[in-house]
């Protein structure tokens, strides 16, 4: 066939692909460098939880077999944890994956979507992917515009998505404030609320929206074991949501989506609350490092309830990227955020933290 391309449907034309954190073995073999750390993907610098190690040691064994296709002991557990039933649950191969379920069962083509920006891009790529529409509404002092996302709705809006914590920015939503938004918000459109970081929140005025679940058909939670879990490799989130909308989702589910052991190392790792506070402890303490580092050095961040920080260096940020990749340290540039100058870093232990701030420090001197 002369083009190929004519084969494609005509959606996948328009999507940028998500370009993940470079991963620590390439940027080893590039440099030839050892010890390399990453600070660019929000992961647990402890890693996984013992018990979720523990957990996959004992399944190893048993991966010849097809996974539990319903999920039934994660879906139990996790109905113990947040006090809802387990028909309130869908669980996929990582949140992208529900994502892309919820793009399924309810996007048609030229529906809206509306979603701040910057802001986790897999909402435009799902948006893109059905042939939809996105709309998006510019962050107001780094904080979602709730009145302008409300005044975007239209008859032919049907999702709209608060990423909260905000991902790159890590400011949160008022939990009040999201209540009197949805009661701008039509009937006929459903809010998904991505919090994929809010195990790190400690704001008084944040309120998690599983509360809204239970009053409101139309309100779509999100959460992950990528981050505080420590699971990030074996791929596993969960939507909480209306048992109507659940059932819906599921008619488009791939039969065992989550492999056996994520869903052995999910139940452990949930179950271990000592490891969660230990992993919100090195963050909270670690935040406290680095914006002591950012005030000492005059440099502009944006204060997180995640764990990450977003920092204008105040010059390329693609530039300083390099020079700490040859430190032997990942960092997102935030570029792809449309602010060139910035950059998001992770917070890691109290020796990567410090290791990154000596190298940044260098770096900066070196361009003064």
């Amino acid at each position: 066939m002369d083009d190929v391309n004519r084969l494609g449907r005509r959606a996948i034309f328009d999507l940028k692909p998500y370009v993940p954190g470079k991963p620590i073995e390439e940027v080893e073999r590039e440099y030839g460098i050892t010890g390399v750390i990453k600070l660019a993907s929000n992961e647990n610098p402890l890693g996984p939880s013992p018990a979720a190690l523990n957990a996959l040691k004992d399944a190893i064994n048993k991966v010849h077999n097809y996974p539990d296709g319903n999920c039934y002991y994660l879906k139990k557990e996790l109905a113990n944890s947040l006090h809802l039933p387990e028909d309130h649950f869908i669980i996929g191969n990582g949140t992208d994956e529900i994502l892309k379920m919820l793009g399924e069962t309810f996007l048609n083509p030229r529906e809206r979507v509306i979603f701040a920006w910057p802001s986790f891009s897999e909402y435009d790529f799902i948006t893109r992917l059905m042939g939809a529409r996105p709309v998006t509404v510019p962050l107001r002092n780094f904080v979602h515009d709730l009145d302008e996302i409300a005044r975007q709705v239209d008859e032919e809006t049907k999702l709209i998505f608060i990423c909260n914590p905000n991902n790159p920015t890590g400011t949160i939503v008022d939990g009040q404030d999201l209540r009197l938004f949805l009661n701008q918000i039509p009937s006929g459109v459903l809010v998904v609320v991505d919090e994929a970081y809010y195990e790190y929140v400690t704001a008084p005025q944040y309120t998690s929206a599983v509360e809204l679940v239970k009053e409101d058909e139309r309100v779509i939670v999100l959460r992950t074991f990528s981050k505080i879990y420590g699971l990030a490799g074996l791929r596993v989130g969960y939507g909480i949501a209306a048992p109507k909308i659940i059932q819906l989702i599921n008619r488009v589910r791939e039969p065992f989506n989550v492999n056996l052991l994520a869903q052995k190392a999910a139940v452990a790792a949930l179950q271990d609350k000592e490891f969660l506070q230990q992993s919100r402890d090195v963050v909270l303490k670690g935040k406290e490092y680095l914006y002591d580092s950012f005030a000492r050095l005059k440099l502009e961040y944006v204060p997180s309830e995640a764990n990450f920080i977003f920092l204008n260096l105040k010059r390329d940020s693609r530039e300083v990227f390099m020079s700490l990749l040859k430190e032997g340290i990942i960092v997102r540039t935030g570029d792809i955020f449309g602010y060139p100058t910035w950059i998001r870093v992770t917070v890691g232990t109290p020796e990567q933290n410090k290791r990154f701030i000596a190298s940044l420090e260098k770096i900066l001197d070196d361009r003064v």
